[in-house]
């Protein structure tokens, strides 16, 4: 007998089924923190050069998550049906998580990484909420649009869209969790509130552009 219905993932009464249930959980965790160390080791590389190179190198991450078959909260948000909000969300975290991991690993390198997050945090911030939300969209929209390829097996879309919205400055919401995560905590500290309004609303963005396309066509991008 159902029970209900949390992260996507069907609880029946009995043992195994809750089980199951957790088993599942585990598992997108696992394959959502995978993803975000792809886009954070990508991003450390972006930070590195901050050029069209690291744009063009940022394709990695997508590369890899693609190959892999792993999580990502843009990969997956154009795909999704209402009832697995909760298990996107699920994965957004664990998207975080994975950036974190990198983003500590960040902190020992020789290189001025902590200073270049916090110029780039500090341009995200600048844009406010609103501006940052619309431009999350752009985003949003190219990443379903390459996944969408990617899946059939044709990568250009992939190769040209991540350094396409790198250029465009449309707002990734895991790449710049890499971004925010990385940066001083004497910024975060001094910049709490800003930093979670304006990444709330780039996390809204990006989810609005991965729907552009089966909500303006009225079907799904496959």
């Amino acid at each position: 007998m159902k029970l209900a219905e949390i992260f996507g993932f069907q609880i029946e009464f009995g043992y195994v089924s809750i089980t199951r249930m957790s088993m599942d959980i585990v598992t997108t965790l696992r394959s959502s923190f995978m993803s975000g160390v792809f886009v954070g080791i990508a991003g450390f590389g972006y930070l590195a050069t901050r050029d069209m190179v690291g744009s063009v190198l940022f394709a990695f991450a997508l590369l890899g998550v693609v190959h892999y078959k792993t999580k990502l909260y843009t990969g997956a948000a154009g795909f999704i049906t209402p009832r697995e909000l909760g298990q996107l969300a699920l994965i957004l975290f664990g998207n975080i998580l994975g950036c974190l991991a990198v983003a500590l690993l960040a902190r020992a390198s020789a290189m001025p990484l902590q200073e270049a997050a916090e110029q780039f945090l500090a341009k995200r911030l600048e844009l406010g909420p609103l501006r940052g939300a619309l431009l999350a969209i752009g985003c949003g929209f190219i990443m379903t649009t390459a996944v969408t390829f990617a899946r059939k097996g044709s990568y250009f879309p992939l190769l040209f869209g991540v350094p396409l919205f790198i250029v465009c400055g449309f707002p990734h919401c895991v790449a710049d969790a890499f971004y925010y995560l990385a940066a001083p905590l004497a910024y975060w500290q001094a910049n709490l509130g800003s930093i979670l309004i304006f990444y709330v609303s780039i996390v809204l963005g990006n989810f609005v552009g991965c729907n552009f396309y089966r909500w303006v066509m009225g079907a799904n991008p496959e």
